[in-house]
């Protein structure tokens, strides 16, 4: 239920967002507006708003696929709220070291769930390493898709020039990853088990 809430939350905040220019600018990411107006909350608003349609479809259906199992395991855990905590704080972890980087540049302006989602993709990834995802139709097992995601995300953040924040997928798969594990150490020790047991 919460994954649908947050979904349900997102759209409705990217749609106001796409039909109020100043909405958007007041919600994205933008890094004077925090080091001199101390809007902090910018640093989680800018996982509500999206560039454009297909930006927010495409994080949407990744959460709503991952995010649904993970809420599971989440609220196992830390409680029926568990999931919103790790989803929020991912948000903002997933940000932090584009917005360090960029935190005196006024041309710098971030914004979508990307981060977020990463980090909810790759905790399921530790927990079912084999899944098979499918990549534009073409079924690829969890474990290598994570491989390739993160050697190209890593390449294109030292390359940049496309305005996708690369960093930000970066630093919210290794959040989620390291979430996990600290709720559950025992994580570890079955995704090796796991890793050397392949099941498609």
């Amino acid at each position: 239920m919460l994954t649908f809430a947050i979904i349900a939350v997102t759209v409705l905040v990217s749609w106001l967002a796409f039909e109020r220019p100043r909405l958007l600018d007041r919600l994205l990411l933008w890094p004077p507006a925090i080091d001199r107006q101390r809007q902090w909350d910018r640093l989680v608003t800018h996982g509500f708003v999206h560039a454009d349609w297909m930006h927010l479809l495409f994080n949407m259906i990744t959460l709503y696929f991952f995010g649904r199992v993970i809420e599971q395991v989440m609220s196992r855990l830390i409680g029926p709220l568990g999931f919103v905590l790790f989803y929020l704080s991912a948000i903002v972890v997933a940000m932090l070291p584009s917005y360090l980087r960029h935190r005196h540049d006024p041309r710098y302006r971030s914004l979508g769930a990307s981060g977020a989602v990463s980090a909810v993709l790759f905790a399921y990834i530790l927990l079912q390493p084999w899944t098979l995802i499918f990549v534009f139709f073409v079924p690829v097992p969890a474990i290598l898709y994570a491989v390739a995601y993160v050697a190209y995300s890593f390449y294109m953040d030292r390359r940049g020039g496309d305005n996708i924040n690369h960093s930000a997928h970066l630093s919210g798969a290794i959040y989620g990853v390291l979430f996990m594990l600290t709720m559950e150490p025992r994580v570890a020790g079955l995704f090796l088990e796991a890793l050397l047991s392949p099941r498609f």
